[in-house]
């Protein structure tokens, strides 16, 4: 048996020797049709993701479908009891919150379950309290809010691209907690999950959007900028694990290079998270530590 602490540092160390030998960000060009090869590669393995192959396919559907039925199960409760669920999706661009958001949603009721996707806001928005235009957007009695993207902008990509003023972003990190302790008090359960991605993988999905004509329209002016602020959205997201993840709305991050067992780590996480009838404990199963945690172990 190897010693814990030595292969963590032989691997932080590799890491530093791949790092040292990849091209700069700044040398990956999104409109270049062409993949480059060093992108390719390291992709899967990116940011030490610690799996070596994907999940396949049937595996995959086999799982998905038993949790599916539990998430049927968690829902007829929740409209039987007259519950309030909200889901907050974020992570980094391109890491599969939409996809896994779909695996979600694909059998629920759509008469009880919303998405909810804002786009940037109104100048009438931008002169509101911060949360407001959030505000409208929470469940009923009966129902589930995913949110796709949530007030954690104000964390992320706000400060990261310039959008708002650092005092602005510290006034979020210290006011989240108490509104989600509010919702929490009021009978609103938050769930709040943050999906990583490699470096590398990024850039693959990037370019997999910029080059497929049915995913184009997912590229915007952000995702471009995104490719040299890799690092600054790291340390803007360690900022808002550590200021915002309480017991009332821990943060659950699991990394999303396999996009297959970042949605089944996800809906397993959630299912986790009530006692609802006939709950099927074995199907949920234990979610991979490999890749999962509550609050930013994962990420160490």
């Amino acid at each position: 048996m190897g010693n814990g602490k030595k292969d963590k540092t032989d691997k932080s160390e590799k890491k530093r020797d791949a790092d040292d030998a990849a091209p700069a960000p700044a040398e990956f060009n999104l409109d270049d049709p062409v993949l480059p090869d060093w992108v390719r590669k390291r992709a899967f393995g990116s940011g030490d993701f610690p799996i070596d192959e994907p999940m396949d396919d049937e595996t995959y559907l086999q799982r998905l479908v038993a949790l599916q039925i539990e998430l049927v199960k968690l829902q007829q409760w929740t409209i039987k009891e007259g519950r309030r669920v909200v889901i907050v999706f974020e992570g980094r661009d391109a890491a599969g919150k939409g996809g896994a958001i779909g695996a979600f949603r694909e059998y629920m009721s759509p008469r009880a379950t919303r998405i909810v996707a804002l786009a940037k806001p109104t100048d009438a928005e931008k002169g509101q309290w911060y949360f407001q235009r959030y505000i409208q957007h929470l469940p009923t009695r009966g129902e589930i809010t995913l949110f796709d993207r949530s007030w954690y902008n104000r964390a992320g990509v706000e400060p990261v691209m310039g959008f708002c003023t650092p005092a602005e972003t510290e006034a979020f990190l210290a006011d989240a907690p108490r509104f989600e302790r509010m919702l929490a008090h009021a009978g609103t359960t938050v769930v709040k999950i943050w999906i990583d991605v490699g470096r590398e993988m990024q850039l693959k999905r990037f370019h997999d959007r910029r080059h497929n004509p049915l995913k184009v329209w997912k590229v915007s002016p952000i995702d471009y900028a995104a490719i040299s602020r890799y690092d600054a959205y790291g340390a803007a997201r360690d900022r808002m694990i550590e200021a915002t993840h309480t017991d009332e709305a821990p943060w659950f991050v699991v990394l999303g290079n396999d996009k297959k067992r970042a949605r089944l780590a996800a809906i397993q996480y959630v299912l986790g998270r009530f006692d609802y009838p006939d709950k099927d404990r074995k199907v949920i199963g234990e979610i991979d530590a490999r890749i999962a945690s509550v609050g930013r172990g994962v990420l160490d």
